[in-house]
């Protein structure tokens, strides 16, 4: 097991999100991933990444003005593209 650790103070929403994504697909199931951000946003949208793509968030919190979180890397799970969906009978 690894822990890697992303600093993305100073960038706004969408980026903080997609740079976690960015580097959660170069680790492997059980590492962690510690991330310093400064976007408040990131409390709300670090958990819900991780709660679709099946990663489990170990710590988020707010210590002054910046924004904690570590994260496992638990699943690869994908999300099924909008063709794949279409495909679907109802």
């Amino acid at each position: 097991m690894t822990c890697e650790t992303l600093d993305v103070r100073r960038l706004l929403c969408p980026m903080p999100v997609i740079r976690t994504q960015q580097a959660v697909k170069k680790l492997q199931v059980g590492d962690e991933l510690e991330i310093i951000c400064t976007d408040p946003g990131t409390m709300h949208d670090i958990p819900t990444w991780c709660r679709i793509y099946g990663h489990q968030v170990l710590i988020a919190e707010q210590r002054e003005q910046l924004f904690f979180f570590r994260i496992k890397v638990v699943a690869e799970k994908k999300l099924q593209s909008s063709s794949e969906t279409s495909k679907k009978e109802w």
